[in-house]
């Protein structure tokens, strides 16, 4: 039985639409342009997928004046990629318009709020699979396979790196031409939901990285009406990756600023469909407007209703402005972290204050534990193995440095991330083509030892919760040795102390004073106790080694 199924686009000052699809044979069919801006029409559709686009008359300066073109939808939700013309595909299901027939099963399940999170960001291509699989692997499905290995790891959120739909099969997905399709070589939308759903099922959470700042050249709007929803031209011209929105634009006719309204709807679309927990903003700094980021977070906490979100900026060079009290973010990238602890642990530098800075965020201005978010590295660097690497550091004593960056990561202010692989020393360099985790390295010793020492951590981070708070003293340095000890607490009477040797000599019967308390403190990392007097504790502490006393 057929139903009307209405089409739409908004193209307020483009002089004539028509719809074409497989429905009628690619032929036109007129739309009409109502007060709103919006072009309608109307198809009679029996249930099933049709595939379609739009026909406009383009106003982009880029092409001649009203010239007829052939565009996406550009709130497709399914994308025929394979055809090389990136029809849109509907679907139709009992006289409706649906996205895929997916049922949540774990819509009620707990998860972890936001300062209680360990973030794991992965590439869902590059994620699984691995030089010694015979078969390819690199979709959503294959991710749901790892999520065992994940929990074992500890990690309760993964942020995926961008999966909108972008040209071709492989790429890390910062140049998404379609906003509201998922990406094709992954799998399908309901092979993202299912994975998304099981994550869930095991208190995981999911936040997407979402690309705000431009669009792929060739994106739907850019052909329709270039400069109602862009910037002209590149306000940076060092760092343009595409068009840029504009968020500055205001439409008076209609009282809708056109990009915003875009990313808004976008953004609900992404939150109401596919349940996420959080977004992280890539190129915020490019993006350039507080107002913008403000409103499309409060859409995206109102959007999320009762459950926890976060909105993570990633703002490089990072500022505390985008985070504080009147900062439109919940969090941001710590890079200086990550620069200042990975030059500590190579051995390039040693500065005490430049350390504890980025221990203790609060020492640059920020706020609390929820603002920043703390990496050894990321899809953006190199990785850690690589940089020592780099020094001429190998094998057993690259490991030892690996280690020490991982109890900072973990014991610092701040939530932490990790880097698919870093985990078990994955090495490869970061390239912009496919790069696979070789999962064969977790059959070394060393490297499982690794994977087994960020596990250990990362549950220490959750059973102990003096490292969810701000709170971190400072008890005892030493620049001659290259020391540096910090204690952690909250007000429940737990207590970490953290005490960290950056030098290349072995410290025996080292003395460190001002500990919090005496009484039995149990090492976490090598499982023993030791006993603190008032004046402090006597400890060995090897080459570039953090030892890691957690009060009993």
């Amino acid at each position: 039985m057929a139903k009307p199924i209405e089409f739409n686009l908004f193209a307020p000052y483009n002089k004539g639409a028509a719809l074409i699809g497989s429905f009628s044979d690619w032929q036109e069919i007129l739309m009409e342009k109502g007060e709103d801006g919006y072009f309608r029409t109307t198809v009679e559709l029996e249930d099933g997928d049709y595939e379609y686009k739009f026909r406009v008359q383009s106003n982009s300066w880029f092409l001649e004046p009203e010239q007829w073109v052939d565009v996406t939808d550009p709130y497709a939700t399914n994308i025929n990629e394979l055809s090389g013309k990136d029809d849109g595909i509907i679907r139709v299901k009992d006289g409706e318009r649906i996205v895929d027939t997916y049922v949540w099963k774990n819509d009620d399940k707990p998860l972890p709020a936001d300062h209680e999170l360990v973030i794991y960001e992965l590439h869902v291509g590059d994620f699984s699979g691995g030089e010694d699989d015979p078969y390819a692997r690199g979709k959503y499905k294959h991710v749901i396979e790892k999520l065992d290995y994940l929990c074992e790891l500890g990690i309760n959120a993964i942020e995926l790196m961008p999966v909108k739909e972008y040209p071709g099969d492989y790429s890390w997905g910062y140049n998404p031409r379609h906003f509201f399709a998922t990406e094709s070589s992954y799998g399908s939308t309901a092979g993202l939901k299912q994975l998304i759903d099981e994550c869930h099922g095991k208190g995981i959470r999911i936040i997407i990285d979402g690309i705000y700042n431009h669009s792929e050249a060739s994106a739907p709007l850019t052909q329709i009406d270039h400069d109602y929803w862009y910037h002209h031209s590149p306000r940076d011209p060092d760092n343009s990756w595409g068009p840029e929105f504009n968020y500055e634009h205001y439409d008076e006719n209609l009282d809708v600023f056109p990009a915003r309204k875009f990313i808004g709807d976008t953004i609900r679309y992404w939150i109401e469909n596919f349940h996420i927990d959080g977004i992280r903003y890539d190129a915020a700094r490019q993006i350039a407007n507080y107002d913008f980021m403000h409103w499309i977070v409060q859409e995206a906490k109102k959007t999320a209703g009762t459950k926890p979100f976060y909105n993570i900026a990633e703002h490089i060079p990072e500022t505390t402005s985008i985070t504080n009290v009147d900062g439109p973010m919940d969090g941001c990238w710590h890079d200086s972290f990550y620069h200042c602890v990975l030059e500590h642990i190579c051995g390039d530098t040693f500065d005490l204050e430049r350390l504890k800075d980025v221990i203790d965020c609060k020492r640059q201005g920020f706020m609390g534990a929820t603002n920043v978010v703390n990496y050894l590295t990321n899809h953006d660097h190199d990785r850690v193995m690589v940089e020592l690497g780099k020094r001429e550091i190998f094998d057993e004593e690259a490991f030892r440095r690996a280690r020490l960056g991982v109890a900072i990561l973990m014991t610092a202010v701040g939530v932490p991330l990790v880097w698919m692989g870093e985990e078990f020393a994955e090495y490869k360099p970061k390239q912009p083509e496919s790069a696979k985790i070789d999962w064969t390295l977790l059959g070394n010793d060393l490297n499982s030892s690794l994977f087994g020492y960020y596990s250990g951590l990362i549950n220490l981070r959750k059973n102990n919760h003096a490292l969810y708070t701000e709170n971190i003293d400072f008890i005892h340095e030493n620049p001659e040795a290259k020391v540096l000890a910090y204690s952690r607490w909250n007000d429940e009477g737990s207590r970490v102390v953290v005490v960290t040797n950056f030098s290349e000599n072995f410290l025996a019967g080292y003395h460190v004073p001002n500990f919090p308390a005496s009484g039995t403190w149990h090492e976490w990392t090598a499982d023993y106790d030791v006993e603190a007097g008032d004046d402090g504790i006597i400890t060995d502490i090897g080459p570039y080694e953090a030892k890691v006393f957690v009060w009993q």
